[in-house]
């Protein structure tokens, strides 16, 4: 299927839902990011930019990319409405075809999952290759699907957080894997719906 498609898709999950005034970080990225030194932030498949404007609030300086053009102007527009602006950059980017460039000291992906053509290995590869010395990148898969979810095919699998890792195929010399696990939580929908899911959560920071 073709970027066309892709980004019609995507700006089709967004625009089919209310705008958020104040969307919520992801738990994963809380419990994380909290006490880090802020810096250079790289949001991948931005959504409804709660991660982002979380992230702009405890100081860091935020890149925020999404192909849904839906998704970035919408983000664009609530940095500019809580007065963060400033600390947020928003770009629409098709990761099947380009990364953004730069030095990051933390890079987040959290469900980066599509139904279109992506080699995620490679990106998550870029991404790590994009850390500065001491930087983290965190990647948060689903482990479970939520009842409101885009993806309801009961036969998919949900690789670890292990599987992930080792498909990254980073050196042990430069990269270190801090977390892999699946804890569980309840989450909430867009709708507010919630139901108990099982996240699956990868941190890795490069050493050297």
């Amino acid at each position: 299927m073709s970027t066309t498609d892709a980004v019609a898709f995507w700006d089709g999950v967004y625009a089919a839902r209310p705008a958020a005034d104040s969307p919520r970080p992801n738990a994963r990225l809380a419990e994380t990011v909290t006490g880090l030194p802020p810096g250079d932030a790289l949001d991948l498949g931005c959504g409804d930019g709660g991660d982002a404007l979380w992230l702009a609030r405890q100081g860091w300086q935020v890149t925020a990319v999404d192909i849904s053009a839906v998704a970035v102007e919408r983000l664009a527009a609530l940095a500019r409405s809580h007065g963060l602006d400033d600390h947020v950059t928003t770009e629409r980017a098709d990761l099947h075809t380009s990364f953004p460039p730069g030095g990051f000291d933390l890079v987040c992906a959290h469900y980066l999952h599509t139904p279109f053509d992506l080699d995620r290995a490679t990106v998550l590869r870029s991404a790590a290759l994009a850390l500065r010395p001491g930087g983290r990148l965190l990647v948060v898969d689903h482990g479970s699907a939520a009842p409101w979810s885009w993806n309801q095919d009961p036969d998919i699998r949900y690789p670890s957080p292990r599987e992930v890792a080792a498909g990254i195929d980073l050196p042990p010399q430069t990269w270190r894997v801090e977390r892999a696990d699946a804890p569980r939580r309840i989450a909430t929908g867009p709708d507010g719906r919630t139901a108990e899911v099982t996240d699956h959560v990868l941190l890795i920071r490069r050493t050297a």
